[in-house]
């Protein structure tokens, strides 16, 4: 396996390690034909996404039941979110109307969205009504709701009923995870409970992810994936995501990518 791009022997590793709940860097290292100052750059590298959990000598599967805190994911994969943002921004039309949920994708997304005129945003999430506010010519609505002083995201059964008064154009979501059967994860069951609202509530749901939300954990199913119009995220998923993807007509685009629409059998559902 010495062979394998770093990309793939990524995905490889957070498969074994969660396969086996704990895998030491020796045997990783030997399993993969690398060195093990390769394999801690790589356990290193999967632990700053949240993706595995580090250890002494080895790694863990990562806990299905704490996100990663609010300040390190509002850095992480920052390029990526970025190029998902310019992406999902050239799909919404002016003089729009949507909802925007809780998460920093969608907050990069948010700042996109200020080259746009006249859209209508509902959003349950302080620091995007905070970036979009500012523009004149945007009608800007906050739901009401307990907010969560750790990111900002406002929640509660008083927030999904407010969602549950509107009917919109398109709702973006961010996700914690995506499971091999397509589930859709969150850490969070107020959190998910508005998200399910917003779903029930858009015309066009598109849901916004980079590549390390393939495969990762949470303990909160929100709905299925079968549930969203259009996936967008920075990186073409592994085949079997690919084909889940594909089954589920799922629309997805890859961020960047020159052909852009990934090919579905049946054709997925047009949000232009």
């Amino acid at each position: 396996m010495a062979n394998l791009s770093q990309q793939a022997r990524h995905e490889l590793i957070v498969e074994l390690v969660n396969a086996k709940g704990f895998v030491s860097i020796d045997d990783l290292a030997v399993h993969f034909d690398v060195t093990p100052q390769t394999m801690r750059r790589d356990i290193n590298t999967l632990a700053t996404e949240n993706r595995v959990r580090r250890f002494h000598g080895g790694a863990s599967a990562a806990p299905s039941t704490q996100n990663t805190e609010y300040a390190k994911r509002k850095h992480l994969q920052s390029p990526e979110k970025a190029r998902i943002a310019k992406c999902v921004a050239q799909h919404i039309p002016d003089h729009a109307s949507l909802f925007i949920n809780i998460g920093t994708t969608n907050e990069a997304i948010a700042r996109e969205l200020l080259g746009h005129t006249g859209l209508k945003i509902i959003t349950n999430n302080l620091h995007v009504a905070a970036i979009v506010s500012g523009k004149e010519d945007f009608d800007v609505i906050i739901a009401g709701g307990k907010v969560r002083s750790r990111d900002g995201g406002i929640i509660g059964e008083a927030t999904t009923d407010f969602v549950q008064q509107f009917r919109v154009d398109y709702g973006i979501i961010g996700i914690s995870g995506i499971d091999d059967d397509g589930s859709l994860l969150d850490f969070d069951y107020q959190e998910v409970r508005v998200a399910q609202a917003l779903i029930r509530n858009s015309r066009q749901v598109m849901l916004a992810c980079d590549h390390t939300k393939f495969g990762r954990h949470a303990m909160i199913r929100l709905g299925d994936i079968s549930s969203i119009h259009m996936l967008v995220t920075d990186r073409e998923p592994e085949e079997a995501f690919r084909n889940l993807l594909r089954d589920k007509g799922v629309r997805t685009l890859v961020a960047d990518d020159a052909t852009n629409d990934l090919p579905l059998d049946d054709g997925g559902d047009e949000t232009e």
